[in-house]
């Protein structure tokens, strides 16, 4: 039984024969060696570059909210988008029932719905720049499962080359706590971020949002720290006479219980000995910019992601509703979600297809859809009428409102020519309709 088998119960073979080799790059094993430029290296010192301090890695980040909104929004508005397969048919397509239809948009693996996995490879490519899956293919090398694989657990390396003319050609080295096998980048679904400069690709969060989310994240702290101390400023105590260290004890332990906040991180007063007086010391100006600064890195976050901001609920600075709103969606869907689109597309059609017969895309259709009304002129313009020429079917427009087709001439778009000589084909039915009466009266009256 070869490691393949063992690992997924397949006899999926590499597209060509790859050189063995030890993973060069992971989750910093026991042992690893890593260099200084290494990426990594960030996650354990952070970045001297971040004025903010913080270190920014995947698991940091996400705990900022704007990212999670981000990131969820981009990925999940992905995943639920179906990725039909079409066949070209001379100078038209047709969407076809295809094998590889149940594990693009059902189940693309035993351990992974579809939906799940286009979520969590999308995640990747936003978090790490890339997202990686395995191809599993059977003895003929037809695709037969697609495992999505964390990107920190992949080596990609480029394969030896005789001289510097031939080609370059990647070989990927996947790895888990059973082991690890390489394959050769045709057996590999590798979604690219920004920046893919051949084997790698962009991180948003370590280039376009990296000091926004140092920012954000040190933001997150201080205001943590400020509220569990009661969210009260800094007071300092002055006694008329002076007070015995018991007396100071007594009086900072009765303070702190009613003012001092959390316990943990209670602010303890500071006692003088002359004259009684109680005077609140002003609050910093950190404090007071805590939340105008928050906002703005809500924004700066948004901005580096693609995101409109009030999509994931800065509204400050909106002030569009209504067809305002609408049009910025289909904005996000044309200027955000479509690069992204475009790559993932063309990495699976490349990879599964590899002929022009067949092709895969995303169904965008149920993002870009207005509301009811926008949708029924749609429609009617679509089906086409008198003067009009229609470019979709009846049937054509219940499959996409989930509608039983009827079939028929109902699967026949409409057109203007025809529209117009049926119309007037009747007409003149008619009238000899109405001249046939007129003779057939006159008759009678005579």
């Amino acid at each position: 039984m070869g490691l393949l088998s063992r690992f997924f119960g397949s006899d999926g073979q590499p597209a060509q024969p790859t050189s063995r080799q030890e993973p060069a790059i992971g989750n910093l094993a026991d042992g690893e060696t890593v260099s200084s430029s290494d990426i990594r290296m960030f996650e354990i010192f952070g970045d001297p570059r971040t004025a903010a301090g913080a270190v920014v890695n995947e698991q940091t980040a996400m705990r900022v909210s704007a990212v999670y909104a981000c990131v969820s929004l981009i990925a999940g508005s992905i995943a639920q988008l179906p990725l039909p397969v079409f066949e070209r048919v001379g100078g038209a397509r047709q969407q076809v029932d295809h094998a590889y239809w149940w594990a693009l948009n059902e189940q693309c693996c035993p351990t992974w719905v579809a939906s799940a996995a286009w979520e969590f490879l999308v995640t990747q490519m936003l978090l790490r720049g890339d997202g990686i899956a395995y191809i599993v293919r059977n003895r003929a090398g037809m695709m037969t499962n697609l495992i999505p694989w964390p990107r920190s657990r992949v080596d990609i390396r480029e394969q030896e080359r005789d001289s510097a003319r031939e080609l370059r050609r990647l070989q990927y080295t996947f790895y888990d706590d059973k082991g690890f096998f390489t394959v050769d980048q045709d057996d590999v679904i590798h979604i690219p971020g920004f920046g893919f400069n051949g084997i790698s690709s962009m991180s948003v969060i370590q280039w376009g949002a990296r000091n926004g989310i140092g920012i954000a994240i040190q933001g997150d702290e201080h205001a943590g720290k400020f509220f569990s101390e009661g969210g009260k400023p800094e007071v300092a105590i002055k006694a008329p006479a002076a007070m015995s260290p018991d007396m100071q004890e007594d009086f900072r332990a009765a303070w702190i219980a009613k003012y001092g906040g959390i316990q943990g991180n209670r602010r303890i007063p500071l006692i003088l000995t002359e004259g009684l007086d109680v005077k609140e010391l002003t609050m910093s100006a950190v404090d007071q910019q805590l939340l105008e600064s928050r906002q703005w890195q809500v924004i700066d976050i948004a901005r580096a992601f693609g995101v409109p901001p009030h999509m994931i609920g800065e509204m400050t600075k909106s002030s569009s509703w209504g067809s305002g709103i609408e049009q910025m969606g289909i904005g996000f869907v044309k200027y955000t979600l479509a690069p992204h689109l475009k790559r993932i597309k063309g990495e699976l059609n490349r990879k599964l297809f590899r002929t022009a017969r067949y092709f895969t895309e995303h169904n965008t259709d149920g993002l870009m859809a207005g509301d009811s009304k926008a949708q029924a002129e749609y429609f009617a313009k679509a089906l086409g009428g008198p003067g009009t020429q229609g470019w979709m079917s009846v049937d054509e427009v219940r499959r996409v409102k989930n509608l039983q087709p009827l079939g028929g001439d109902f699967d026949r778009p409409t057109l203007a020519g025809a529209q117009a000589q049926r119309d007037t084909q009747d007409d003149n039915e008619q009238d000899r309709e109405t001249e046939n009466e007129t003779s057939e009266t006159a008759s009678a009256g005579a």
